[in-house]
């Protein structure tokens, strides 16, 4: 399974590196913070795919192209989560989370938060 938008392991690495980084990052920043040596071209083309993607922008001083993210990462998340369940679960969010639970995915700690939030969520919804 690809990680972002279609991309692979190398742009979520990549894509984590620009998160973590908290504001602007230059392609030779994001080269050295990864786990693996790898060419600054390689590193270039993977930041453009982001950037085709709408997941990073640029901008340039100097010479220089500083990269930030377009979104958190709580959002991109949430896209591939719902691109798997149309996918997979024929766009049911309960039989994602059946599976999660059946799967033992989710421990008990978590389903007591997940049921706080979905009665939180009920509550709000019923005063709109």
């Amino acid at each position: 399974m690809r990680s972002t938008d279609g991309g692979g392991e190398l742009e979520n690495e990549i894509l984590q590196v620009v998160w973590s980084a908290r504001r602007s990052v230059t392609a030779e920043q994001c080269r050295e913070a990864l786990s693996r040596p790898l060419k600054d071209s390689t590193v270039r083309t993977v930041l453009r795919r982001l950037e085709e993607k709408g997941l990073v922008r640029h901008a340039v001083e100097g010479r220089t192209f500083l990269y930030e993210a377009v979104e958190q990462p709580q959002h991109v998340a949430a896209r591939a989560v719902q691109r798997i369940v149309d996918r997979f679960c024929g766009g049911s969010m309960e039989q994602l989370l059946v599976g999660l639970v059946d799967g033992e995915v989710v421990d008990g700690k978590e389903l007591e938060r997940l049921a706080k939030k979905i009665a939180q969520a009920k509550s709000k919804g019923a005063g709109k």
